[in-house]
């Protein structure tokens, strides 16, 4: 009587899981089978359709044809490269003393970083901006990318890491006549590797599909990343849903890709693998 229950009980988290995961999957599917559909198909059918009656690939090669589509692909890769590269090195730079090295305040520090993250970016975003203007920061990668190059989550995710490296690896460095700078780079980096392609592909995702800032600090389309390109598609005035859909999955492919090609390096932490007894 036991084992039934318990298999119900398991068969019902399962079709509670499935259930949520389809309704969280619903629009992804909406969005896909819309970008393939031919402009002779009601994409607004109900119940909805989603397998294309006509596939075609018509409104990717238009959307590419008519839109600077490449441009926006160009811009949001210089981005998000340069913004996940600074952001790593910072996080990191931070990140080792506030973990490994003993000063005077230390802790205080840490509290006041992580603080931040409490602050709305939407309340930094006047000052931020009427900086980046009296730089001359507008309308430029440098501009674009100034409010992501470190942040609070960054440090706290990768002084945790840090911490979790063993004493014994770093002593071995020091007896090896390494500076700090020198265990910094060649031991402590290797070893906090997960936590650094985790950082990077959060800190990617939060650039690549970054809307307001770019919004705010760029009014040249030449500068437009892939969000303001699709939000172009639905605000022009021959509004056409297949192109917004067809534009928006190839704004998602560059992210699913780098998902799948790092989720395999993903994986506990093996520092303490190089320690023995």
């Amino acid at each position: 009587m036991g084992n039934k229950k318990t298999l119900i009980q398991i068969i019902t988290i399962y079709i509670l899981l499935i259930i949520i995961a389809l309704a969280m999957l619903f629009p992804l599917f909406w969005l896909l089978s819309t970008s393939f559909k031919s402009a002779g198909e009601d994409i607004f059918a109900f119940p909805p359709q989603f397998i294309p009656q006509q596939f075609t690939l018509e409104n990717f090669v238009l959307v590419w044809q008519n839109y600077p589509f490449g441009k926006y692909l160009l811009n949001s890769s210089i981005s998000a490269v340069l913004t996940v590269s600074l952001n790593l090195l910072f996080c990191a730079l931070a990140a080792y003393p506030l973990a490994r090295l003993e000063f005077k305040g230390r802790d205080f520090i840490f509290v006041l970083i992580v603080a931040t993250i409490m602050i709305p970016f939407q309340i930094v975003m006047i000052p931020l901006y009427i900086f980046a203007v009296n730089l001359g920061l507008k309308n430029n990668y440098l501009g674009l990318i100034l409010p992501q190059i470190t942040s609070a989550f960054g440090i706290f995710l990768l002084r945790q890491a840090f911490q979790g490296v063993p004493k014994e690896l770093e002593e071995a460095g020091r007896m090896d006549g390494c500076s700090e700078l020198g265990i910094w780079w060649h031991i402590m980096l290797p070893a906090i590797r997960p936590a650094i392609i985790t950082l990077a592909i959060f800190v990617f995702i939060g650039s690549w599909s970054d809307f307001l800032w770019p919004l705010i600090i760029l009014d040249r389309p030449d500068y437009y990343t892939l969000p303001l390109g699709v939000a172009s598609l639905a605000s022009s005035l021959d509004l056409n849903w297949r192109f917004i859909a067809a534009g928006s999955i190839i704004s998602l492919v560059p992210v699913l890709v780098l998902f799948i090609t790092l989720q395999r390096y993903i994986i506990p932490n093996d520092a303490n693998t190089g320690v023995k007894g």
